[in-house]
């Protein structure tokens, strides 16, 4: 039995691109749902999927936990609704499933994800080839729910599969800096929860060493300027993600 497992939060406009994607091969849709107010419940269930709600968690990744929890097929694949399995992958899965366990020293597989950016796929800037765990025998991974940025824990060995995800995470600018607020937000508690403290040298830091170091390790080591302006538009806000949780965590502590 193959499952996929998603979690959503107003998805509406890549949901169904996403499933129609998968869903001849699984035998099982579960989607767990973090309170969206667009038409995603209703066309989840439209495509076949069971649908648990739930609230809105800032670290989806306890929603992503909860529907790799309620898989019941020996295969699952954890999707994003912002990605699409492409032919190559659909077959290497195909593959797997008509593959006895015991023929198989795999648990997981790392599969790479073409990431879509101000209209392109990046082919550098430590965006490609972007390896993710997502596939996995049942039982045999985890998330440790703790970022939002994790890899699953696996018990085993993990191959690499074939083919890709694309991942259509940031269609338009807009889109980007929509979740840039939504990443720093969250790494700004994070720091608060670990007493990072407002200082000279900590300002110095985060608003400068960081984001240039960033920068320069996006654009010129993983040679970010290969895909032209995109690459240095993604550089240059990776950098900056650190200045804005920093000013954020700035923000928070004169509040309190």
């Amino acid at each position: 039995m193959f499952s996929v497992v998603l979690t959503t939060h107003n998805e509406e406009k890549n949901l169904a691109r996403c499933l129609n994607s998968i869903k001849s091969l699984a035998d099982e849709i579960i989607v767990v749902d973090g309170e969206s107010i667009d038409g995603t419940v209703k066309l989840a269930k439209e495509l076949g999927a069971k649908v648990i709600s739930t609230t809105n968690k800032s670290n989806f990744h306890i929603n992503k936990q909860m529907s790799m929890d309620a898989a019941k097929g020996d295969i699952v694949l954890q999707l994003d609704a912002d990605e699409v399995v492409d032919e190559e992958l659909t077959a290497f899965i195909k593959k797997v499933l008509a593959t006895s366990s015991e023929q198989v020293d795999k648990n997981a597989w790392w599969i790479r994800r073409k990431n879509f950016f101000m209209g392109r796929f990046f082919k550098k800037g430590g965006q490609y080839p972007d390896p993710v765990i997502r596939l996995y025998r049942k039982g045999r991974a985890k998330l440790p729910q703790k970022d939002v940025h994790e890899q699953m824990i696996v018990d085993g060995k993990v191959g690499l599969a074939e083919g890709h995800l694309l991942h259509y995470g940031n269609p338009t600018f807009s889109d980007y800096l929509r979740k840039f607020n939504t990443y720093t937000s969250f790494k700004s508690q994070k720091l608060y929860e670990e007493k990072i403290q407002i200082t000279f040298i900590n300002s110095f830091n985060f608003l400068f060493i960081k984001p240039i170091v960033t920068f320069l390790s996006l654009f010129v080591r993983h040679k970010g300027f290969v895909d032209g302006v995109p690459g240095c538009v993604f550089s240059i806000f990776s950098g900056l993600h650190h200045s804005v949780a920093y000013l954020k965590l700035w923000e928070m502590t004169q509040k309190k």
